[in-house]
């Protein structure tokens, strides 16, 4: 049988003017001329991904939708009506999160994490916002300092919730991000807290990272960008996060053990906004 909602390896069984058919257990189905490979011809085979149209027949396309049937994205909200809201992913005809699947009534203009299903009484492709009961809550697979794909899923007080591996939930913690990111980012992280009650932090630094080696590029950084600016670096121990990755590239706790280092080996010296060379 076809997989809706995924991507399938179908065979060209004829040719019409407006594209071609594809043969499948299902009856044949329609790929476009528009998306039709170059050179493709009858009794090829060719990756499509299988949805449902406008009209709700079952159609192929050779487009890359932003999730197929079982994963999560962060897709941006296009229209709403009074029975759901209509996302881009990245398709002509756009995914519907019914209402009732809506964690928080969605706004045109902002994104959403959505996970996609196949919904089996109507058998067809929805979306919801109502992620939890998507996730898997045995995190005992997941090994500390072990890397991970993230999902940026949602914004909280304390951080970032993140989808790990397209499975699990996690907590990316604020004050260890410096750069910008937004629902629907695709980051590296690494597994930094497997907690006992099944919660799991991450971070964007790798924690068995060698700290020495790092505190020696952070130190040859600053003392780079001194040369740069004529012996002056508008940063010091007392600076914004932020302002020092952005300058340096480097945490404020990273960049404080370096400029220490520099300051204790006689390079440098340290004022309340700036630093310079000795």
């Amino acid at each position: 049988m076809v997989d809706l909602g995924n991507y399938n390896e179908l065979e060209i069984a004829r040719e019409v003017d407006f594209g071609v058919y594809l043969t499948s257990e299902d009856g044949d189905i329609l790929l476009p001329k528009k998306y039709l490979p170059e050179g493709a011809k009858v009794g090829d085979f060719v990756r499509v991904f299988v949805y449902r149209d406008s009209e709700d027949r079952v159609i192929a396309t050779n487009l890359t939708p932003h999730a197929t049937v079982g994963e999560f994205a962060g897709l941006l909200c296009k229209d709403t009506s009074s029975f759901g809201a209509f996302m881009d992913w990245g398709l002509e005809k756009d995914l519907l999160v019914p209402l009732n699947n809506q964690k928080d009534k969605m706004i045109p203009g902002r994104k959403y994490c959505v996970y996609v299903y196949l919904d089996d009484a109507s058998d067809r492709i929805v979306g919801t916002s109502k992620i939890n009961k998507y996730l898997n809550t045995d995190t005992t697979q997941l090994k500390e300092g072990e890397q991970a794909d993230l999902l940026i899923a949602e914004f909280t007080d304390l951080g970032y919730n993140v989808i790990i591996n397209n499975e699990y939930k996690g907590l990316l913690y604020r004050n260890e991000v410096f750069k910008d990111l937004e629902i629907g980012d695709k980051v590296t992280g690494y597994i930094k807290t497997v907690r006992q009650d099944g919660k799991v932090d991450v971070t964007l630094r790798k924690p068995d990272a060698d700290t020495f080696s790092e505190m020696d590029e952070t130190a040859t950084k600053v003392m780079q960008l001194l040369e740069e600016q004529n012996g002056t670096l508008n940063l010091s121990d007392k600076s914004d996060p932020e302002d020092i990755y952005r300058i340096v590239g480097a945490s404020k706790k990273m960049f404080k053990r370096a400029i220490g280092n520099l300051y204790r080996a006689g390079k440098i010296e340290i004022f309340n906004d700036y630093i310079k060379l000795k």
